[in-house]
């Protein structure tokens, strides 16, 4: 995983989790573990670190994001093994089983259209390009589950302030990486690659985060590895993963479930409770791992923040 501030480790370095615990378990079927009952504790933790070394290689130095909320946060598992990632399947368990061969390495995200200065960034880039902090966000699905997060990253705006809208930009327009061999699994009914927009002012919103990483470490693959957006007073689908291209623009961008059936999703997609679904009510929500169902809150409690954006909107027109 990543360590923050070793400026000799790229992204290229970064060992996907599930490498690391094959080569223990390849090791232990050699004999290697065994051996150490001969050649000693000190030869084992060169040949193969503890399990409990791979927890300690995290980002480090996090600033806590005064944006954090203090509720009880799900837990790795619950996010990792329940979640929409249509590229790898359209049930809630197939991201977790279909993408761990996901190649996320070498990565570029190529940043386009109405700006003064059009440029493609490394990951490494993007690792550099402010300060590292964890947000505690709120999601809101709209199938009527919620979640909390711990993401890392930095606001949206860090780089759009690099490459410079121009003026009449007015919206930007996100794309998802898709290769049908390494996306075999993709279904659902929808469109790819997966797309999505925000407007200007609502990308440049300090709550909207440029994630590279979560729980401490690199983001896994079925969560959007290696760089996603988090938008927390949006629907968890307009949050869209594994971005390789990001287009500043005049025009309102199509989106992904919005091309899909516009009646059912608006392109604004702010989270609110006097909007139904055609097909079900969106007052109420679960969140993850609790029983019972809890009252949705308007932008999903982020208001103070967001809802100036919105003012003299029709929030049911412009859904």
């Amino acid at each position: 995983m990543l360590i923050q501030k070793a400026p000799d480790l790229t992204y290229a370095d970064i060992t996907p989790k599930s490498v690391y615990l094959d080569r223990r378990r390849f090791l232990r079927a050699v004999g290697i573990i065994g051996a150490t009952a001969v050649a000693g504790k000190g030869f084992f933790d060169l040949a193969l670190p503890p399990e409990t070394a791979l927890a300690a290689a995290q980002f480090t130095g996090l600033a806590k994001s005064p944006f954090s909320t203090s509720e009880k946060q799900n837990s790795l598992n619950d996010v990792s093994h329940y979640n929409n990632f249509y590229e790898f399947g359209s049930d809630k368990s197939d991201p977790a089983k279909n993408a761990q061969n996901f190649k996320t390495s070498p990565w570029t995200v190529s940043v386009e259209g109405d700006v003064k200065t059009p440029r493609k960034f490394t990951m490494d880039e993007i690792l550099k390009l402010a300060p590292l902090e964890e947000r505690i966000y709120r999601h809101r699905c709209v199938e009527r589950w919620s979640i909390v997060v711990p993401w890392i990253g930095f606001s949206f705006s860090v780089l759009a302030k690099l490459v410079e809208p121009a003026p009449k930009a007015r919206y930007v327009a996100f794309e998802t990486f898709f290769d049908r061999r390494q996306m075999p699994h993709a279904g659902g009914g929808i469109d790819f690659p997966y797309v999505e927009g925000l407007r200007l002012d609502e990308a440049m919103n300090p709550l909207a985060l440029l994630s590279v990483g979560m729980y401490g470490e690199t983001l896994p693959p079925q969560d959007g590895a290696p760089v996603r957006m988090i938008i927390p007073w949006k629907y968890g689908y307009k949050s869209i993963k594994s971005v390789v291209k990001i287009r500043f623009q005049e025009k309102e961008p199509p989106t992904t479930w919005n091309r899909y059936s516009s009646d059912e999703y608006g392109f604004y997609s702010n989270v609110n409770p006097n909007v139904d679904h055609p097909r079900w009510s969106q007052s109420k929500e679960r969140r993850l791992g609790e029983i019972f169902m809890r009252p949705t809150v308007m932008f999903n409690g982020y208001g103070d923040q967001v809802a100036s954006m919105y003012n003299g909107m029709d929030l049911k027109k412009y859904h």
